[in-house]
């Protein structure tokens, strides 16, 4: 049953390695950098202007970048992670240095190693200023990073509503699966965001949609992991339970949404689901119910009570 709690988007990873040094530098590290720069200017080979390149784009050096690339520095050299410029300056969220990157004709779409973009970067780093000028730029929305995750669902697993919709917007495939069965959706359940859950519900998806091993958005919601909120978590059951979620469907195991919460201990859940009518005589394909997966004597007390 501990498959539902793996949420853990596999391209944060790389996040951390495009901006490690790099969210929002301050002057003084500019000025410390051009300064660096200065004194190996005259004898510099390409190499070594790429490498400040990369770490003016990571400070947001706007400046330094414009002397860089009058010298020839290249907006397409890459990094250890396989990133260019561009996608290092929108991991800093640099709005200004990312307009000029993209308006000497950087590639909008190149790819790093994990097959992520700029944008997917933007999305990751919570950029809310330059997703948008990405897109305007007609960066392509369904480009994945790795295990291929979506751009949406890394929006949704950080909680993006306005990045969701804006996604969407430009064409952006909500149904998209990654390479473990899941999908914008599960993202959104899974970690409590039910603003990110209604945008995603208006937008067509169907709330009864099945994921990977069969699973469907009210299990993931019943299952949530550790960083919901608990009040997050009742609003979104509601939420997908007043959508028509078929409260009493069953995973590829014979396992309900209820035997899910009753495993993990989730008595919130737990408590929601029988109020709105879940059966707790549902036996899964070991024979097992809801009461004999509960985790405590409370919730076994509770299940048997009803």
């Amino acid at each position: 049953m501990r498959r539902l709690a793996t949420l853990v988007l596999a391209a944060l990873p790389l996040a951390a390695a495009l901006s490690s040094s790099a969210l929002a530098g301050t002057r003084s590290a500019c000025t410390e950098l051009a300064e660096s720069y200065a004194t190996i200017r005259k004898d510099a080979v390409a190499g070594q202007r790429s490498s400040v390149l990369f770490s003016a784009a990571a400070k947001g050096c706007d400046e330094l970048v414009r002397e860089l690339l009058a010298d020839g520095a290249s907006l397409e050299a890459k990094n250890r992670v396989g990133a260019m410029p561009l996608a290092i300056a929108a991991a800093g969220g640099d709005v200004e240095l990312v307009q000029m990157i993209l308006e000497r004709g950087a590639p909008i779409d190149a790819r790093a190693i994990d097959g992520s973009t700029a944008l997917f970067q933007a999305i990751l780093e919570g950029r809310d200023k330059v997703v948008p000028i990405l897109l305007e730029h007609h960066a392509d929305p369904n480009i994945p990073g790795r295990s291929d995750i979506a751009p949406i669902a890394a929006a949704a697993y950080m909680g993006d509503a306005a990045a969701v919709e804006l996604l969407l917007k430009s064409g952006a495939d909500a149904k998209a699966l990654d390479s473990t069965g899941k999908a914008a959706m599960v993202y959104a359940v899974g970690r409590g965001f039910p603003k990110v859950v209604r945008v995603l519900l208006g937008h067509g998806v169907d709330v009864n949609a099945r994921y990977g091993n069969e699973l469907t958005a009210l299990m993931w919601a019943a299952g949530y992991s550790n960083e919901a909120g608990t009040e997050d978590v009742v609003e979104t059951l509601n939420l997908l339970l007043d959508h028509g979620a078929r409260i009493n469907d069953q995973d590829d195991r014979g396992r309900t949404a209820l035997m899910m919460a009753a495993e993990l201990g989730h008595g919130a859940a737990v408590d929601l689901l029988i109020h709105r009518g879940a059966d707790i005589a549902v036996h899964d394909k070991a024979g097992k119910t809801a009461r004999d997966l509960a985790a405590t004597d409370e919730l076994r007390s509770k299940l048997a009570a009803n």
